[in-house]
């Protein structure tokens, strides 16, 4: 005996969670990209300098340049890249002045910027157990450093906070009495055989996310307004393109049916 029956036909859909994984952006949990910092004088240590710096981190390597002028000349000038699980992300305030003496120390810009992460010596080490190692730092000619240096191995925790904007360059040095060098009765926190002079930041900023690892692969920014947040925009739009697509695909697998002849 034939008979006939209604069977479903199985149309090509993509799963669901397929859909979704075509909506998601890029993991925020990358630890490779670029940054760059506007250095500016820290608060009441009276330096009148500036400067800018850029990171990239690739697979674990970083890459490090910054320039800076109104250092004291002819002086070296320890710099450190840090950050804080627990701290604030930023350079320090007057409020930061723990002591009230006027000025701050790096103790007191600790809880802005944190712990020191690399040490931006010239040669050698680059670990913290280098933070205060002046014979590899750069010296000031004529009160400018531009430095550069590449193939700094970091950690995947360290490589994270730079890349999420979370860290902060710190040029250490200041003048404070203006006498063309370090010296004063007041000893470095960090160091009690240095004036702290020699250890107080003098120059800061935050390594934020680069405008150009921000840009959408094959195009350029241009205008001045911010395009902040269009490249997380259009992925979205796609990603509720491809759901809802997906959702009718899947909807009419479900109702797509056929005749077939059975032999009983």
């Amino acid at each position: 005996m034939k008979t006939t029956k209604r069977v479903a036909l199985a149309a090509p859909a993509l799963s669901l969670a397929a859909m979704l994984a075509m909506a998601m952006p890029a993991s925020a949990a990358s630890s490779d990209g670029s940054n760059e910092a506007n250095l500016q004088p820290v608060a009441l240590n009276g330096v009148d300098g500036s400067g800018m710096a850029m990171t990239t981190i690739k697979d674990g390597v970083l890459t490090v340049t910054f320039t800076a002028d109104g250092l004291l000349p002819d002086s070296p000038h320890a710099a450190h890249i840090h950050f804080g699980a627990e701290a604030r992300h930023e350079c320090p305030a007057a409020s930061d002045d723990a002591s009230g003496d006027g000025t701050l120390n790096t103790s007191e810009g600790g809880p802005a910027y944190g712990d020191i992460v690399v040490s931006l010596t010239k040669t050698g080490d680059t670990s913290p157990k280098s933070g205060l190692a002046v014979d590899r730092f750069d010296t000031a000619k004529g009160g400018k450093i531009n430095y550069q240096r590449g193939s700094i191995k970091v950690s995947d925790d360290v490589a994270k906070a730079i890349v999420a904007g979370q860290s902060a360059v710190v040029i250490h040095g200041v003048d404070h009495n203006h006498d063309g060098k370090y010296d004063g009765d007041t000893k470095s926190d960090l160091d009690p055989t240095l004036p702290t002079e020699a250890t107080d930041p003098a120059l800061c900023g935050v390594l934020e996310v680069s405008q150009m690892s921000a840009t959408p692969s094959g195009g350029a920014q241009t205008g001045s307004g911010s395009t902040a947040g269009v490249q997380d925009g259009g992925l979205l739009v796609a990603g509720s393109a491809a759901l809802v697509v997906g959702g009718l695909l899947i909807a009419r697998r479900r109702r797509t049916t056929a005749d077939v002849t059975v032999n009983d």
